[in-house]
């Protein structure tokens, strides 16, 4: 392992190298043991070097954006996390198109259309995540999806960088084919339309209002826990079944919405993963 770090530091310089690297500074939920190595790419050449090295000596890694869909276990991570998050997070506008590399926030992103008077991604601006992990996932909120403002992406797949339209990407309900076969984003570029920024400005702070009332953002979370029944919504479901404030240890599934898991106090991943587990056989 000391080997590889050198090698690592070698590549894309020793300040973005870190070992033994508590990954509970790295996710919304505050949980997760140490990662063995923590690197933070700046470049695509960076994010290329590291996936080589890994491949090349055979040690598993893991890509990660702003950790905010992320379960850490406990006992960390073997192996190198590369995250793609503030260090590679350009955001270029030419008319109504955004070309963004993945680690920008979907937040950053959407305040920057607002400034540019352009209108689409509102439904975005407090998902707490990053372009690469919303592409990837199709991430969506009050009626918007990625899939319907994105024009297209580059990708690493099997070593080699290649672009993807809307149609190729295959976005599903909170799927894709680029989730599916593990590629790693690493750009996209969205089309939005000419707005109002007063209106855009006004839209978004009512959306994120709705979010913070119905949601308990005040506690570290991973989001929207269960995945939604066909025909049914799970917060209603566990609702119906009296788990509003069921615990597990300091894990709970709050009160204030139920298809969220918070940790409420020092939760553990363990405590984390038995509560999902319990409230999904009751389900």
């Amino acid at each position: 392992m000391e080997n590889i770090i050198e090698v690592l530091k070698n590549a894309i310089g020793e300040e973005n190298v870190i070992e033994n690297e508590p990954m509970s500074k790295h996710t919304t939920f505050r949980i997760g043991g140490n990662a063995d190595i923590f690197v933070t790419p700046q470049s695509t050449e960076d994010i290329e070097n590291v996936i080589k090295i890994a491949e090349e000596t055979n040690t598993p890694y893991y890509i990660i954006g702003n950790g905010s869909n992320l379960l850490v276990k406990d006992n960390g991570i073997s192996g190198i996390v590369i995250q793609i998050y503030k260090k590679y997070s350009d955001i270029t506008i030419e008319g109504n198109e955004i070309t963004v590399q993945s680690g920008a926030l979907l937040s950053t992103v959407a305040k920057k259309a607002m400034e540019n008077s352009l209108t689409g991604f509102e439904f975005a601006s407090g998902i707490p995540g990053t372009i690469g992990g919303a592409v990837c996932m199709n991430a969506g909120a009050y009626g918007g999806e990625i899939k319907d403002v994105l024009i297209s992406c580059k990708v690493l797949k099997n070593g080699k960088i290649v672009e993807l339209n809307n149609e190729q990407a295959g976005f599903e309900y909170r799927n894709s084919r680029i989730m599916a076969e593990k590629m790693i984003v690493l750009e996209a570029v969205l089309k939005l339309e000419k707005g109002e920024k007063e209106e855009i400005s006004s839209k978004m702070k009512e959306l994120n209002s709705q979010r913070n009332t119905k949601q308990p953002v005040e506690f570290p979370s991973a989001g929207s826990t269960f995945k939604r029944p066909e025909g049914y919504f799970a917060a209603k479901l566990i609702d119906d079944s009296g788990l509003r404030g069921f615990s597990v240890g300091k894990a709970q599934v709050s009160p204030k919405h139920c298809g969220f898991v918070v940790k409420n106090g020092g939760a553990t991943a363990e405590e984390v993963l038995e509560l999902i587990d319990k409230v999904t056989e009751v389900g």
